[in-house]
């Protein structure tokens, strides 16, 4: 019997525990794994924590991690005064995906942010596995598509 568990985390305990479905998420949808390396500047991610724009929710089967959206609180440099939460990794272990614990953890996040006074939240998807019925299903739009080109 699953004992799933939502909650929001300091880096420390994220950290302690991630490795290994970071290192599935990136397998799964990094696109130019022969450009890029997982390399998470731990360092950055530790200096947006103390200023308080680095949110980490996580869902756990007992005390392992198996899913987490990470989001990250910066200046709409567009729109002065304005602030964006926006999500900067999600991932849910493959073994979990036949639920509604992906959705469950979509839903808790949305609703700390809510709470802490943020108007919206921008999630990127990605082509390879693009979670698009899940995200219109809770309630987002489509509004941009983003290209890359290796120079």
């Amino acid at each position: 019997m699953l004992s799933i568990k939502y909650q929001q985390e300091f880096l420390s305990q994220f950290k302690s525990g991630a490795q290994e479905l970071l290192e599935q998420d990136w397998d799964e949808i990094e696109h130019k794994k022969d450009l890029r390396k997982l390399n998470p500047d731990w360092s950055i991610y530790e200096l947006l924590e103390k200023q308080g724009q680095l949110y980490i929710f996580t869902c756990r089967d007992d005390l392992k991690l198996v899913g987490y959206f990470v989001v990250i609180i910066t200046p709409n440099l567009h729109c002065k005064g304005d602030t964006l939460a926006v999500a900067d990794v999600i991932y849910l272990d493959k073994e979990y995906r036949s639920g509604l614990l992906g959705y469950k953890l979509f839903l808790f996040a949305e609703s700390c942010i809510r709470d802490d006074g943020y108007k919206t939240l921008q999630v990127t998807t990605t082509e390879m596995n693009p979670i698009d019925p899940l995200m219109l299903k809770l309630g987002y739009s489509k509004v941009e598509t983003k290209f890359e080109k290796v120079l």
